[in-house]
């Protein structure tokens, strides 16, 4: 019995079989010599210890003889692989080793018969080493013998002096594909931007098969087309679809065998219709009493495509209009006849009155003046003589005395008008609104500050209206005996007049609708104020919008009266051409009457809804001739100090200094991009809900006093109420638009009617366009039960690529007003006119004082330089030094920008901080008070 060492090198040494001599499995059945038998029962105990081992088989395995050299064990060149029978076409595996003396291979655990191996021997070059190849063929039949039982696989052993060596396992499948989809893509119907998916599930098959998918019989290709993708489970997805996407989809399935083809899907992508804006309301179909208007929408923004709904609601509204009947003027009756003139005429006039020419009608017809001879017995006639003589000796004295009684009147005149300063130094109305401010004298003996206590025994009045002389006035005459402050319009009898009636409201716009450049002045009064002013000054308010009109003391020439107004115009009634990147950042203002003549400027204060920065906007103050055509009167920051206008531009407001009255608006033109303009945003619904349907009006309008004023007596007129906080959003000039959009309606109890995801204001609508301050948009709700009267949801509203807010509404729609009051219109000081010291806050003698004080240059500072660096406006320094009076335009600009809510006590601090520099400064005598 031979031990196991001796019978591996009994192997070793008789590893070559005689060339007729079978490989290993058959040549004991062959009848082959001993010498043959020890490397068919070495090659079988190797077998059966490797699989005894539980050695890997889909890997190279070399079992070296020992004692052998290591480096001479076969080693595989070509390993047989995996492969695919299709249909009955046979497959070849081949092996290639060195060094190799034999090569055989065994499947499925069975050597193959040496008969079916295709042997070819070679020698390595090089190391000349031997070297074979060996192929077998495998058919259908044979894996079909094992189908089911095992997985049909093939291996090499390949055999040298030093031992042997396995190579990996090759499986041999049959390959097929089945013709059945396990699921195919469906018919869908999507609408714009929506995701698309289509399932697809390829049939059964060996190997499993690839697939792509068909558009319209053209490959789809993920790689160029980001929006779409394939996934692992082999469904297409679209991420947003377009109308490009309409089509019939087809899902490939392939592999070696065959090609196979679902069913195709049409995907159709439809479009909802949704309303453009409305037209503008036509020309009213009467031209005179009641009439009907109309105005249109259509289905276009954007308009039903491949199935789409079309638009819900009307596509035309109609409401009637009532047009003023043009009224012709008519004469008064001629006054009475003038006494006869020195060249023998008398005349008398007329006027076009009774009634005035309205809404258009035609002017009076004939001459308003009336000259006529004067007869012969009224004439003066020339003569010569004693009696001439004595009648021009009388006319010189009379004239003598009249010269005398006037130096008279003048002196009264002077002494009155001292007296009046004396009396406003004592007035309350002067000192109400100064507070002490600490300046103490150097001397015991000085008197009096810039501070003047109240004399409260004084009865004061405080006019405010229009104050204006008549010499025939039917209605009640008051004698102004317990104040002076009006004396220097002399000692008659004055009527005073408020400007709050509306009779004397459509009075005074009727008297200036006579002259043609006042044909376009509003004819209410909610949106006008007017009064007459003399050289005391006062000021024009036109309350909750922010626009006020400062006369100055002194600006109207002494011993003129002039009745000014200042009027707000609205936007579609004046027509302002635009070009460009401009856009109207004011409300257009008239203040006038034009061509009055103004000593010293007037401040005319108004909001604006820009972001200015120099940067970003080119500014320019825009004046209407009177021929109605508009011109640029002022570039910001390129202000000469000699130009008759000058502007202090703030935050949210301007002041425009100007000696010429006219019409007004202040035009931005955007440099880039990042030029904004405030729109104010506005959520408003109706305070009382009776039926099913509940609408959300969003505004959208300049963050200006006037434009939200409109907004307010306009949901007023619709019942509605304010059901969130307002804000503020920033619109660059981008070009792109603005959207609103409705999300988180609770969907059982409301249900929203908008078929589109989201509404959209076009830029243009709101950067140029000139005929509204304001738009909105709708939302309209429909709730489910009467009962439902909570509502949830937010509300978007943003620029594409800009600025945005968001609305998280929560209210009850019957019952909550929590916001009415964030709407409260402000006081504004009251009334539209102040006339007199009652329209400034710094008491008219201490103004005086400080005038005189400051205007003189000071070598310590004390001047008014320091004053207008301590009230931050030093950079109008050069504005300032050409005016007669540089301290009297730093007040009077302090006025128009903190009227009527300053703080009297910081221009105090300033002007006591003056005074410690100087402590002769600002003292008032005995005599002065």
């Amino acid at each position: 019995m031979l031990s196991g060492a001796g019978l591996w090198a009994r192997g070793a040494r008789t590893l070559l079989p005689a060339p007729s001599c079978p490989h290993p499995p058959a040549r004991l059945a062959m009848g082959c010599s001993p010498r043959g038998l020890w490397p068919a029962l070495l090659a079988l105990v190797l077998a059966v210890r490797l699989r005894a081992s539980g050695a890997q088989q889909s890997a190279t395995v070399a079992n070296p003889v020992p004692g052998a050299n290591p480096d001479l064990l076969p080693h595989f060149l070509v390993e047989p692989e995996d492969v695919y029978i299709v249909k009955n076409k046979p497959v070849t595996l081949t092996c290639k080793a060195s060094p190799a003396t034999q090569i055989y291979f065994k499947c499925n655990g069975e050597w193959v018969h040496q008969g079916d191996h295709i042997t070819e021997h070679s020698t390595e070059k090089g190391s000349g080493l031997p070297m074979m190849e060996v192929r077998i063929n495998i058919s259908r039949q044979q894996v079909e013998k094992v189908f089911g039982l095992e997985e049909y696989w093939c291996q090499c052993v390949a055999w040298s002096s030093s031992g042997t060596t396995k190579s990996q396992k090759a499986y041999v499948r049959i390959a097929y594909l089945r013709k059945n989809f396990e699921q195919e893509p469906l018919a869908k119907e999507v609408s714009l931007e929506q995701g698309i998916i289509l399932p697809c599930r390829p049939p059964e098959g060996i190997p499993p098969a690839e697939v792509e998918w068909l558009r319209n019989e053209d490959l789809v290709d993920p790689s160029l087309d980001p929006n779409v993708y394939v996934t692992r489970e082999h469904s297409l997805v679209v991420r947003q679809a377009r109308l490009a996407d309409t089509a019939n989809y087809t899902c490939v399935a392939k592999n070696i065998v065959a090609r196979r083809r679902s069913s195709s899907a049409s995907v159709t992508v439809y479009v909802n219709g949704g309303w453009s804006t409305w037209t503008e309301w036509s020309a009213c179909s009467a031209t005179c009493g009641r009439g009907w208007q109309k105005r249109s929408r259509s289905c276009t923004n954007p308009a039903p495509l491949n199935g789409g709904s079309f638009c819900e609601g009307q596509s035309g509204q109609k409401t009637a209009c009532a047009t003023l009947c043009p009224v012709d003027g008519g004469w008064t009756e001629w006054s009475k006849w003038s006494a006869c003139a020195l060249d023998c005429t008398r005349w008398r006039s007329r006027e076009c009155s009774e009634p005035p020419p309205r809404n258009g009608g035609e002017e009076c017809q004939g001459a308003d003046l009336d000259t006529r001879n004067c007869t012969s017995d009224l004439c003066i006639h020339t003569a010569s003589g004693p009696e001439d003589v004595a009648l021009y000796v009388g006319l010189i004295a009379v004239a003598v005395c009249l010269v005398l009684l006037l130096l008279v009147l003048i002196l009264v005149y002077c002494r009155k008008k001292e007296g009046l300063d004396s009396d406003v130094a004592d007035s309350s109305i002067l000192t109400s609104g100064f507070q002490p401010v600490s300046i103490k004298p150097t001397k015991a003996d000085n008197s009096h500050l810039l501070t003047i206590q109240p004399d409260l025994s004084t009865t004061t009045t405080t006019y405010q209206g229009t104050l204006c002389p008549r010499q025939e006035s039917s209605g009640p005459k008051f004698q102004l005996t317990n104040g002076h402050l009006l004396s220097p319009l002399g000692s008659g009898r004055h009527t005073l007049h408020h400007s709050s009636p509306a009779s004397e409201a459509e009075d005074f716009v009727a008297r200036l609708s006579t002259q043609n450049y006042f044909r376009s002045l509003p004819r209410g009064a909610s949106n006008m104020a007017y009064g007459t002013f003399n050289f005391l000054g006062g000021r024009l308010m036109i309350p909750n919008t922010g626009i006020s009109l400062l006369i100055p003391p002194d600006a109207i020439p002494r011993g003129k009266i002039y009745e000014i107004y200042l009027t707000l115009h609205k936007q579609e009634d004046v027509r302002l051409p635009l070009a460009g990147c401009q856009t109207l950042l004011s409300p257009i203002i008239s203040c006038g009457p034009p061509g009055v003549l103004l000593t010293r400027p007037v401040i005319l204060s108004m909001d604006h809804c820009g972001e200015p920065s120099p940067e970003n906007w080119s500014l320019r103050l825009k004046k209407q001739s009177c021929e109605g055509t508009w011109e640029d009167v002022l570039h910001l920051g390129e202000e000469s100090p000699a130009h008759l206008y000058y502007c202090q531009l703030e935050a949210r407001a301007c002041h425009v200094f100007t000696e010429q009255l006219g019409r007004f608006a202040l035009v931005g033109e955007a440099l880039s991009s990042a030029a904004a303009k405030r729109l104010k945003l506005l959520l408003f619904a109706p305070t009382a809900c009776t039926s099913l349907e509940y609408t959300i009006r969003v505004y959208c309008l300049h963050d200006t006093h006037d434009a939200l004023k409109e907004v307010i007596q306009l949901e007023k007129q619709m019942g509605g109420q304010l059901i969130e906080e307002p804000r503020v959003l920033h619109f660059k000039d981008s070009y792109h638009n603005l959207r609103l959009s409705i999300h988180d309606v609770p969907s059982s109890l409301w249900k929203s009617k908008l078929l589109v995801s989201y509404q959209e204001i076009p830029f243009y609508h709101i950067w140029n366009g000139g005929a509204q301050q304001f738009l909105h948009c709708t939302f309209a709700l429909e709730r489910f039960s009467p009962s439902t009267t909570d509502l949830a949801c937010k509300i978007w509203v943003w620029q594409v690529e800009g600025d945005g807010q968001s609305f998280n509404v929560n209210f009850n729609i019957n019952k909550d007003t929590r916001f009415a009051e964030l709407l409260a219109p402000d006081n504004e000081g009251g009334v539209p006119a102040l006339v007199g010291p009652s329209a400034f806050k710094i008491p008219f003698l201490i103004r005086q004082k400080i005038i005189s004080s400051l205007d003189p240059p000071c070598g310590r500072g004390a001047d008014w330089r320091t004053l207008a660096q301590k009230l931050h406006l030093d950079s109008h320094l050069g504005f300032f030094a050409s005016k007669a009076s540089p301290t009297a335009m730093i007040l009077n600009l302090w006025e128009a920008r903190h009227f009527p809510h300053g703080n009297l006590s910081q221009l105090a601090a300033a002007v006591a901080d003056l005074g410690k520099q100087d402590t002769a400064l600002f003292m008032v005598s005995e005599a002065e008070c």
